[in-house]
């Protein structure tokens, strides 16, 4: 399996991941819907880097290394001038990650309980921005091969 394979692969599991996540707004289960919408943002930054042949940390923020990894990389400029956009959906939503799971023990609050529509709508919607820049890219990319 190659580089370009992997990230494919990457992707498509956010693909999956941004389904869900939609999937849970519409049901009103909020703190679903923005732990979906967290492993959405991660695997596609992460399938973005590793198009890119950086080695993406094994955690969920990848922020830092994405505000580095494209230094002296030959990408598109809509691209890049997002990085800051991409950047903080990835710290914000690695930051919820876990409450989203498993809610706060210290307040005795379920997941439920802490995330609420306008919550999830900001995770999803961000989600989103960074999956279609994605798939964008990865276009960009199959194209300047072409």
């Amino acid at each position: 399996m190659n580089t370009e394979d992997m990230a494919l692969s990457l992707f498509v599991d956010a693909e999956y991941s941004l389904k869900e996540a939609e999937n849970a707004l519409q049901t009103k289960s909020y703190h679903r819907a923005v732990r979906r919408a967290q492993e959405t943002v991660e695997l596609c930054l992460k399938s973005a880097l590793r198009l890119l042949g950086v080695e993406y940390p094994k955690k969920h923020d990848v922020s830092a290394v994405l505000k580095r990894a494209i230094i002296g990389k030959h990408i598109p400029q809509w691209f890049s001038e997002n990085i800051p956009r991409f950047a903080l959906a990835s710290k914000r939503l690695a930051e919820d990650r876990g409450p989203s799971f498993y809610g706060d023990e210290t307040l005795a609050k379920p997941p439920a309980s802490l995330y609420s529509q306008k919550d999830a709508e900001s995770a999803v919607e961000d989600a989103r921005f960074v999956a279609e820049a994605t798939k964008k890219l990865m276009d960009w990319w199959k194209k300047r091969d072409a």
